[in-house]
């Protein structure tokens, strides 16, 4: 079972509904493309006529459904395979960090994301990052840099990346914003709009504490003054007291 499973390619593994490793696989009969037994009957429930969701197949009868033994323990056994790899790579990739972005995947011990993805809308390790890159479902997904709250960074319209800042209505927008509600707008790219708002914070910050200085510099100044005063009074009197003795 072994050598015949590093026969097999990770993508002979995915059902194309899920986009997952089979559960329950099943052949929908007679084109025979497999899937999972939970994925086809709930698309064959919402879709009719009965279609093969890879070659289009028409059924004009609803297929009936067996389970694949064979795919399916095969399957079983990449399921494992792969845990185990998790398992071993864990220890090899970095643990992650306060401020650092963690995998969405990794119970336990959360390692530091490396990639975060704007269709799953999840943080990935390298361990959790490799179906993106191998598996032929998922290379269509688009990959940025691992930020945190992906869910909050997107648009609720249009369910795109909010990349863009418009200076006219003062919030984040889309790239497709741009072409509708923002056409006309005076839009920036997010990131030159964060630098100059952090460039002007910077500034005000460092004419704040010139300020506070100026301040401090100005009541040690009257301090001062306040001590001379006193202390010149105080010899006064003292002096008023010795010549009205003699």
């Amino acid at each position: 079972m072994s050598a015949a499973s590093c026969l097999l390619t990770e993508d002979q593994f995915l059902c194309s509904i899920c986009l997952d490793v089979f559960t329950d696989p099943v052949i929908s009969t007679p084109c025979g493309h497999n899937f999972c037994k939970t994925c086809i009957t709930q698309h064959w429930d919402i879709n009719v006529p009965y279609k093969c969701p890879n070659c289009k197949d028409v059924f004009f009868t609803r297929p009936k459904l067996q389970v694949n033994t064979f795919i399916s323990e095969m399957a079983a056994q990449f399921r494992q395979s792969a845990q185990q790899k998790t398992s071993s790579s864990s220890s090899e990739q970095q643990v992650s960090k306060p401020g650092e972005v963690t995998c969405d995947d990794c119970t336990g011990t959360k390692l530091k994301a490396l990639k975060s993805c704007l269709v799953c809308l999840a943080s990935y390790c390298e361990t959790h990052l490799e179906p993106h890159l191998t598996m032929s479902g998922l290379k269509r997904h688009q990959l940025i840099d691992p930020v945190e709250n992906l869910e909050g960074r997107m648009c609720t319209k249009h369910d795109k990346l909010l990349e863009l800042f418009c200076k006219t209505d003062q919030m984040c927008v889309c790239m497709i914003c741009t072409y509708s509600d923002h056409k006309t707008h005076d839009v920036v790219p997010l990131k030159e709009e964060y630098e100059g708002k952090k460039a002007k914070l910077g500034k005000r910050d460092t004419e704040i504490q010139q300020m506070i200085q100026k301040r401090r510099l100005k009541i040690e100044e009257m301090k001062r003054s306040k001590n001379f005063f006193s202390y010149y009074n105080i010899s006064l009197y003292i002096t008023t007291v010795i010549v009205t003795l003699n």
